[in-house]
């Protein structure tokens, strides 16, 4: 996949998913690392509101989440994940992943 010259807009963190949403809202971020355990609105459900938004429907969404099988890999692509991975992830596949997404 080839890379752009253009800097990648990485979703900061952010103390909780209504936070995330509202972000998202007003400025366009290429990927979002997102845990699916979140208190409130887990993970699965904030990944579908930002594929739903115009906003943030084109970004990468990727999944980063202690739960191997409670919340597994089916629900959370199904959920609109574009990746998955378990903690602890593979810092290296992780840095790797996110170096190959081109920005829109």
């Amino acid at each position: 996949m080839p890379r752009s010259s253009r800097p990648r807009r990485c979703w900061p963190w952010s103390p909780s998913s209504a936070n995330a949403l509202e972000k998202a809202a007003t400025e366009k971020y290429d990927v979002f690392l997102l845990d699916i355990g979140l208190p409130g609105m887990d993970g699965n459900e904030l990944a579908r509101r930002l594929r739903a938004s115009s906003q943030s429907a084109h970004a990468t969404l990727i999944a980063v989440t202690g739960y191997g099988q409670e919340y597994g890999k089916e629900s959370a692509i199904a959920a609109g994940f574009d990746y998955y991975f378990v903690k602890p992830a593979n810092p290296k596949l992780l840095v790797e992943l996110l170096a190959g997404i081109n920005p829109a």
